[in-house]
């Protein structure tokens, strides 16, 4: 069983945004407020701030302080600047940040059908396959199927929960914690997860 959310959102009626955005770019630039040259510093600098580790070091300590397991389901945002990697402002970050936890009866999957939204500070630049037409179409449709293919073979009891982003709602995925894995630290943890746990097509 599957279901996705988000996916026809009026926030995508007028893709592409990339275009959109390299106007607004210009008009920036244009107003005197800023240029080319620091823009891309700017992003420069983001990026190598972005990675999949942020996004790790949150499941770690949602796995080790269930007041802060708590606070990110509810608010995922305020968890992320809780440990400087966002803002608790969805305004000023972009998007609210939903955090779905994988239970013993539910494992989530997250998608953008309709482009690649993504929390990219969080897991990093997305990966080819995220933004690939194939992934985005059949995800929803067939994702028992599409996981198999990532070498995820998951029990046909298990509900498996397809989020689909959008540019106000951006997706992560909580894993269950690995058995075994009792004595670890924050810092061992952290490096359990993977991108690809973070995105539902990998357990961890």
């Amino acid at each position: 069983m599957s279901h996705a959310e988000g996916g026809n959102s009026e926030s995508h009626a007028d893709l592409p945004v990339a275009a959109r955005v390299r106007r607004l770019e210009e008009r920036v630039v244009a107003a005197g407020l800023t240029t080319d040259a620091d823009l891309d510093a700017y992003l420069t600098k983001f990026l190598e701030r972005a990675s999949p580790m942020n996004g790790a070091r949150l499941v770690a300590r949602a796995w080790t302080d269930p007041a802060f397991r708590e606070r990110m389901l509810a608010d995922g945002n305020s968890a992320a600047a809780e440990l400087g990697v966002g803002s608790a402002d969805p305004a000023r970050q972009g998007f609210q940040l939903r955090v779905v936890e994988n239970t013993a009866t539910v494992h989530n999957v997250v998608v953008c059908t309709l482009c690649s939204c993504y929390p990219l500070a969080l897991l990093g630049p997305s990966p080819s396959w995220y933004k690939s037409h194939a992934y985005r179409a059949r995800v929803v449709r067939e994702p028992r199927v599409v996981l198999a293919e990532f070498g995820l073979e998951l029990p046909e009891e298990l509900e498996i929960a397809v989020w689909d982003s959008n540019s106000e709602a951006r997706y992560m995925v909580l894993p269950r914690r690995p058995d075994g894995t009792a004595d670890l630290d924050d810092e061992a943890l952290t490096r359990l997860v993977t991108r690809e746990g973070l995105i539902g097509t990998a357990l961890v």
